[in-house]
């Protein structure tokens, strides 16, 4: 099966998913992906074309907002299982330290780790209205920069990815033994857009992102799709508080010298 090949089989079967960030990028593979497993997706985005079972546009950064997302999926489906918190930014204007605004840096943080936390704190107490010792997984989608320091300075999203490595940590551990578990999903650099626009403008900044990757490229969004597939079912139930780096190696390596 090739990285961009879709999974057959039926490992979410039965289960409902609210993936967030769902319209583009890792989230759109996602939802993709475990819909092909079986699975009932809610899929959430501020636009209005979110791919799922059922589209929800919302601002999860929005309190109200968001405990309806969830009111809505359960009075839809009668359930939530699996939480995709996924929803992120990385604007141009997060840099150093030296050059970013306060602005700046309170706006990542607003959507990278508010958000999540936002869906934990309204998400979470679905799954624990299930049946089971196994109640439900969350994952959180965190960052390679999470446990290292990047190439290029990202001082918001690298906090606020920090943040949510930490957060999840937590939560992995309070859970536990209520049957949700709770992991980080932590990818390297993935071939977005987003990614594709910066080495549009900028060569030289995007390849010193490169030359740190052993596997000589970025991940595409589909592989990072099925590491949160591993994480939302069964085949990862003893897997929670845990830091799951899909990275192709970067975070392992020392330095890796230019072809």
């Amino acid at each position: 099966m090739s990285t961009g090949e879709l999974s057959t089989g039926r490992r979410l079967a039965g289960r409902v998913c609210v993936v967030t960030g769902a319209s583009g990028g890792i989230g759109a593979a996602t939802v993709a992906l475990f819909r092909a497993e079986g699975a009932t997706v809610a899929g959430v985005d501020l636009r209005s074309d979110s791919p799922g079972d059922l589209a929800l546009q919302a601002d999860v950064t929005d309190e109200e907002q968001v405990r309806a997302i969830f009111e809505r999926v359960r009075e839809e489906y009668g359930r939530i299982d699996i939480l995709f918190n996924n929803a992120g930014i990385s604007p141009t204007d997060d840099g150093s330290v030296l050059e970013t605004t306060l602005e700046a840096w309170e706006r990542v943080q607003r959507v990278n780790l508010r958000s999540v936390f936002l869906c934990c704190k309204h998400g979470i107490p679905h799954l624990l209205e299930n049946d089971g010792p196994a109640r439900g997984s969350v994952i959180n989608t965190a960052s390679f920069v999470a446990v290292m320091g990047a190439a290029t300075s990202q001082i918001s999203y690298t906090a606020s990815k920090g943040g949510v490595l930490a957060l999840s940590r937590e939560l992995g551990v309070e859970f536990a033994r209520r049957g949700v578990r709770v992991n980080a999903l932590c990818p390297g650099p993935v071939d977005t857009p987003l990614l594709r626009e910066l080495f549009a403008k900028d060569p030289e900044k995007a390849q010193r992102r490169l030359v740190h990757v052993p596997m000589g490229r970025f991940a595409e969004a589909s592989e990072i799709a099925k590491g949160a597939l591993f994480l939302a079912s069964e085949d990862s139930s003893f897997v929670t508080a845990s830091t799951f780096l899909i990275d192709g190696g970067l975070s392992g390596a020392y330095t890796t010298p230019l072809d």
